[in-house]
């Protein structure tokens, strides 16, 4: 593999002059992390590389990170519902600014059979071509009994192989063992084998067969198929590998208005209740709220009831890039007697002058999710993930976040995302949050402008008892902040003192353009995201970021 390059922003060869708005902020962000040249190419004792499993004491102080941008969710030629090529994503990545990619092409016979090891090739190339970029190569993998899930491992003698054993041996759509079929499939046959197959992940990764893996869920609510107890069982079988899921779906733009259609939906969530769908969840929870899944945006919602639980379980967002908006390439034809299934490979697309069907945007256009890091590199951006150092945005909000959270009178950087503290009941605590706004116009030429940041505060119960349970009744926005009109970058410090019960807290805010009482009621969530009129759904007027959270725990609680 070519040897990997700093992206031009982080390289300090390049000249301030060579970089654009975004890379100018984002040098200053690095810099004032203390990470710039060879402190971030190869780590340094003042900030060593992230270990696997985290590298932090709980009440210890966390490293100076920078974060990189990327996408975990994106399809090419390579899948059979999607039509660009791998230089054509690659070249969208870096011209919005992605530091790293995750090529997740759909589980098929055409793909275990061929096209894995074709795409494998192609990834090598990619990798040489575009040597400042992290491009990972994973798999959209059909849960058994359920959804879909982001898979993938950094570069590696094993990386494909890996793929296409998990693929053959473990997709639901292979075996037959989805819930696409009738409602009365053998679904706790093939829930455990989901199970089963999370387990074989972390075996791979136990016995080095692989440096790492990671899983995380897609479009969890999209069908309603992805019940609370799966979601659980997931997490619970390979804690260190099954990480979180999809805050926020692709498909962003599907909802433009006089595009798609009338009934159209961000993130294509326009369905309703099935017979494979879980019957606990509501008719409300199937559609998006400010562009994101109703299990993240419902405050006290399912997203909650796991953080509840003391364990981290993070969330992203992603283009899920398959068909652009407004783009005028099409598919194009197939030699006489080609399908999928016999070559692995669509081929490649044809350009047609004409706006053509599509729902989503290109990789780094409109969503992106930050992982915090030491240095730079794949296993770093996974050991950042599994770590929780994750913030997302929409539509470019910001250039920069930083939460830290410490005691008073403490000296030190203070815990940070996906991180936990440990204090006694009683002490006050400020939660710092640093602020970078947007330093120029997204690629919808609109300068964002952050309105407000909420502060979300939760208490830790335990496991629950019931696993089907989605509420976490003591999660509720606890301090609206506005910022209107505040730009550069600022600094909020939030007070809080540490009860009887141990707890956690989470940040979210938006451009202040729509907002209403949250689903559980304006106690909870006084000024949250809201679904569109369906047809109506402009994802530029309507733009969130939302941070991971840091954990509290009270001794003796």
């Amino acid at each position: 593999m070519t040897e990997q390059q700093l992206p031009a922003w982080a390289d300090p060869s390049v000249s301030p002059a060579a970089l654009d708005a975004q890379g100018v902020s984002r040098r200053g962000l690095l810099r004032r992390a203390g990470l710039f040249g060879a402190a971030f190419a190869l780590g340094s004792a003042a900030t060593p590389a992230l270990a696997a499993d985290g590298d932090r004491q709980p009440g210890g102080d966390d490293p100076r990170l920078a974060y990189l941008v990327g996408d975990h969710h994106i399809h090419s030629v390579y899948s059979h519902d999607a039509k660009y090529t791998f230089s054509q994503l690659a070249a969208a990545g870096a011209k919005y600014g992605l530091d790293w990619m995750v090529f997740t092409e759909h589980s098929n016979f055409g793909h275990a059979d061929f096209g894995a090891a074709l795409e494998h090739q192609e990834i090598l190339d990619a990798r040489a071509e575009n040597p400042r970029q992290l491009i990972f190569q994973g798999l959209e993998w059909y849960i058994p009994a359920a959804e879909h899930c982001t898979v993938f491992t950094p570069p590696g003698r094993n990386e494909v192989d890996l793929l296409t054993r998990f693929e053959r041996a473990y997709d639901g759509k292979l075996l037959g063992y989805d819930k696409g079929g009738p409602a009365d499939a053998d679904t706790a046959r093939n829930e455990a084998h989901a199970v089963k197959a999370l387990k074989w992940l972390a075996e791979q990764r136990r016995s080095g067969y692989v440096d790492d893996v990671l899983v995380l869920a897609n479009h969890p609510m999209r069908l309603g198929i992805d019940s609370p107890h799966e979601m659980r069982a997931w997490r619970d079988a390979a804690p260190g590998i099954m990480i979180g899921m999809e805050g926020a779906p692709g498909a962003q733009g599907a909802a433009i208005p006089g595009w798609r259609g009338a009934a159209s939906i961000r993130g294509e969530y326009e369905n309703k209740p099935s017979a494979q769908s879980w019957p606990g969840y509501p008719a409300d929870a199937y559609v998006t709220y400010g562009g994101f899944d109703w299990a993240t945006a419902t405050v006290g919602g399912l997203w909650d009831s796991m953080l509840a639980e003391g364990r981290l379980f993070s969330v992203t967002t992603n283009s899920d890039a398959h068909r652009i908006v407004f783009d005028t390439w099409k598919n194009g034809d197939w030699q006489p007697g080609q399908t999928f299934d016999s070559t692995g490979k669509l081929p490649d697309p044809v350009n047609t002058d004409t706006p053509q069907p599509g729902s989503d945007f290109w990789p780094g256009q409109f969503s992106r999710t930050h992982v915090g890091v030491t240095r730079y590199g794949y296993r770093a951006v996974m050991a950042g993930l599994r770590a929780g150092r994750v913030w997302l945005d929409h539509g470019h909000l910001l250039d920069g976040l930083d939460v830290r959270l410490k005691r008073d009178g403490d000296r030190g950087r203070g815990v940070t995302l996906g991180g936990r503290l440990r204090v006694r009941k009683g002490e006050k605590l400020t939660l710092n949050i640093t602020v970078t706004t947007a330093s120029r116009p997204n690629p919808q030429g609109i300068l964002p402008e952050l309105a407000h940041v909420d502060v979300i505060r939760g208490a830790v119960r335990g496991p629950v008892a019931d696993r089907d349970t989605w509420k976490a009744p003591d999660t509720r926005v606890v301090r609206s902040q506005d910022v209107s009109g505040r730009t550069g970058t600022y600094t909020l410090r939030i007070p809080l003192t540490a009860g009887e019960e141990s707890f956690y807290v989470r940040l979210r805010g938006s451009d202040g353009n729509r907002h209403g009482t949250g689903y559980l009621g304006a106690s909870v969530d006084p000024h949250g995201p809201v679904p569109h009129a369906p047809g109506d759904g402009d994802p530029w007027a309507d733009t969130w970021f939302y941070a991971n959270p840091v954990f509290v725990d009270v001794e003796g609680a």
